[in-house]
């Protein structure tokens, strides 16, 4: 599940890592750019809550490999030819499919991990990881053979597919229900899974927002050129694979929210630096606002399973996805303002979203 998840969250990264050869090859500007961004989250959060409610009817475990199929398909599509509409249409069925995989995907994690954080935290390490992988990888394609090598972004959705074949065969395999007693009963408590929500969602606009926008800021303040964004962006990705099972750690020790809310906390300082450090010394800042974005990222989901454990699909869908998509649709607005104005400016708000994420936290319990 772990494998399958990287090659799937390879497809979230690979929109962003896609923007700035956008921006070269096509002259699209700052505000179009965002938009390839929107059209992969706009459908993935419509969709999202639709799948995670399916996924609390029926198991829908044969939805891994299709859902893995449609991801690479999307961006394998989206760099052939020059229509700028058809770009739109291609990422945005890249997020359907990573809409449709993250609920079941989650649940049947779940399951596999009877409750464990560190079990969870291993299933999250596999996306961070697809995540850290995307920019070197649509970096090694499309820098060599240009927009029209996208096709063969599609090798990793091949592998994904059938590793989740693997997974579908197991889940089949295995005793109906076992390990579900360890993750459901209780009551659910809504007031506190839309509170935690609207934290994750603060959490994803900073995480979009620095994801589409860093490799071209970090090209700005240190005068490199596409090498020195794409490293940028795989700092931020790659921080990712340690944060999560640091975060994991942690929560076994100190208690899942303790841990969640001083991340927000390190966040807010770690974006500021991001924003407003010039030089070489921004990609500490990137590594560091990378730990605070991504040391509660398993911690959400369990908790909001936990709220809801009479919904694990919907508090999966929603944690894991829909928020995720939730902070793409603010990307057209950051790059307006950016035209408008200058990148910095437009990054500046994202230096107070976690302390309102850490507002939101305060006062919640452990479920």
């Amino acid at each position: 599940m772990s494998l399958g998840h990287a090659c799937v969250d390879v497809y979230q990264g690979a929109v962003a890592a896609l923007v700035p050869y956008f921006v070269a090859e096509r002259a699209y500007t700052y505000a179009a750019a965002s938009g390839v961004v929107l059209a992969a989250s706009l459908l993935s959060s419509v969709v999202q809550p639709l799948f995670g409610a399916l996924t609390d009817r029926w198991a829908m475990p044969w939805l891994l490999p299709l859902a893995a199929l449609a991801g690479g398909a999307g961006v394998a599509l989206s760099g052939l030819g020059d229509s700028y509409a058809l770009t739109l249409a291609a990422v945005a069925l890249s997020g359907v499919g990573v809409a449709a995989y993250h609920p079941e995907a989650a649940r049947v994690a779940r399951l596999a991990a009877r409750g464990s954080h560190t079990a969870m935290g291993w299933f999250s390490l596999g996306g961070n990881v697809g995540f850290a992988l995307a920019p070197p990888l649509v970096g090694v394609v499309v820098a060599t053979g240009g927009l029209g090598a996208t096709p063969l972004l599609a090798v990793p959705a091949l592998l994904g597919a059938l590793l989740c074949a693997a997974a579908v065969r197991a889940v089949r395999a295995r005793p109906q229900g076992e390990g579900e007693e360890r993750v459901r009963g209780g009551r659910d408590d809504w007031p506190s899974f839309l509170r935690l929500s609207g934290a994750v969602v603060c959490r994803s606009i900073v995480f979009v927002g620095l994801s589409t926008f860093v490799a071209l800021y970090v090209r700005q303040r240190t005068g490199g050129g596409e090498a020195a964004g794409t490293a940028a962006l795989f700092v931020l990705y790659a921080g990712g694979a340690v944060g999560t099972m640091v975060g994991a750690r942690l929560a076994e020790r100190y208690g899942r929210l303790a841990v969640v809310r001083r991340s927000y906390a390190l966040t807010v300082l770690a974006v500021a630096g991001v924003v407003l450090t010039p030089g070489p010394a921004v990609y500490g800042f990137v590594a560091l606002a990378s730990a605070g974005l991504y040391v509660p990222f398993a911690l959400h989901i369990t908790l909001g399973q936990d709220y809801l454990p009479g919904r694990m699909g919907t508090a999966s869908g929603v944690t894991l996805g829909l928020t995720v998509s939730i902070g793409g649709l603010t990307a057209p607005a950051l790059g307006t303002l950016a035209d408008a104005t200058s990148l910095r400016t437009a990054l500046l708000p994202l230096v107070l979203l976690p302390a309102v994420g850490g507002l939101l936290l305060r006062g919640l319990r452990e479920p």
